[in-house]
């Protein structure tokens, strides 16, 4: 395969036949330069694959056109839990309807993290960075709100009311999964929970909140905690099932397809010994057996959202609102016992109950 020639800003000026000033002006977006003009180097670049030198572009222009997407669970959180391929890909698409170049950052420690800390900061080639974590002991958020870096942050902020982010509705989630148990009959509805971080807190809360409005109390026995992964989940469903509960909202979908594996081990069916519901509506939620009713949260569309943020905050434009908060729904299947067949196409069975 024939290699070409990397061009230089003098050369496609000669191709366009105008100065190389023109060209670095329709290259970083000027705007007073005259429609034929921008054509015609349009033209040349679109012909030649030209591709400007990003680090030169920064040093003119004090920007370089790179963000970061900081992880800080670590490589194995990233491989093997679904969510995050879905938010990724939300992410990879408001960057490249951006003309953005992404820089992922994961972190496995504390140590690696200040080390990740003060190679954001002291590099100076990161415009602006998305963090996934809301991690109630994370040192990341007050790190940069110090150094006044741009950040958008997915999820919940302990640190202010001021930082810019995109969430989902978890209090609204949780609610409406408990309550659809309540709903349905089930008496003993147990959770496996997580309090590492704010999603985790505020889907507990709306848990109590549904038994609260319907006049029940919260039995401490029937609550667990697990970390997101598969293993919690399964270790935390083998600590219920001696409190022989009747249903169980499990805060995420990958904690829920390990409980669901304890279960089975235990001889009990899902749902005619015990109805499970998850959170996230990640893909394996369709590929359980059985299928698992779940709270579906726009993964995608929060990764996307988060660019479009971060975007307007370096062109300087302040966002309408400090944060945005997506409706979630709840999508009923088989693994609560309370499935109704919709006419579709596809042979799945599922109701959606939309939280606002």
């Amino acid at each position: 395969m024939e290699i070409m020639k990397k061009l230089t800003l003098e050369e496609v000026g000669k191709l366009a036949g105008v100065s190389r000033a023109t060209v670095s002006r329709v290259v970083n977006g000027y705007p007073h330069i005259r429609p034929e003009i921008r054509e015609r180097v349009q033209r040349v670049i679109d012909e030649t694959g030209y591709r400007p030198n990003l680090l030169a572009r920064s040093l003119a222009s004090d920007r370089s056109n790179i963000i970061g997407l900081v992880i800080p669970s670590g490589a194995q959180a990233v491989f093997t839990d679904p969510y995050f391929p879905c938010l990724t890909q939300g992410i990879s698409r408001g960057v490249n309807s951006n003309n953005l170049t992404l820089a992922l950052f994961m972190v496995h420690s504390a140590k690696e993290e200040e080390r990740t800390i003060l190679s954001i900061l002291g590099t100076g080639l990161i415009d602006g960075l998305i963090v996934t974590s809301d991690n109630k002991g994370d040192v990341f958020i007050p790190e940069l709100l110090k150094h006044e870096m741009p950040f958008v942050q997915i999820g919940r902020s302990l640190y202010s009311d001021k930082i810019y982010r995109v969430d989902t509705d978890n209090i609204a989630g949780s609610y409406m999964a408990t309550q659809h148990l309540i709903s349905l009959g089930y008496q003993r509805i147990a959770t496996i929970a997580t309090n590492r971080n704010c999603s985790g807190d505020d889907r507990f809360t709306g848990y109590c909140s549904a038994f609260a409005d319907h006049g029940k109390v919260v039995d401490r026995k029937l609550v667990v905690y697990g970390d997101y992964t598969v293993d919690s989940g399964y270790h935390a469903m083998k600590q219920l099932i001696p409190q022989r509960p009747d249903a169980v909202f499990i805060t995420s979908d990958t904690m829920a397809l390990g409980g669901m594996r304890a279960l089975q081990e235990a001889n009990l069916r899902v749902p005619d010994d015990i109805a499970v519901v998850g959170y996230d509506d990640l893909p394996p939620a369709v590929q359980a057996n059985p299928q698992l009713t779940t709270v579906r949260q726009p993964i995608e569309q929060t990764g996307f959202l988060a660019v479009s943020m971060l975007v307007k905050i370096l062109s300087g434009d302040d966002p309408p609102s400090h944060q945005i908060v997506l409706p979630v729904e709840l999508v009923v299947r088989a693994s609560c016992g309370a499935t109704r067949l919709k006419s579709t196409s596809h042979p799945i069975q599922e109701d959606t109950y939309q939280a606002n």
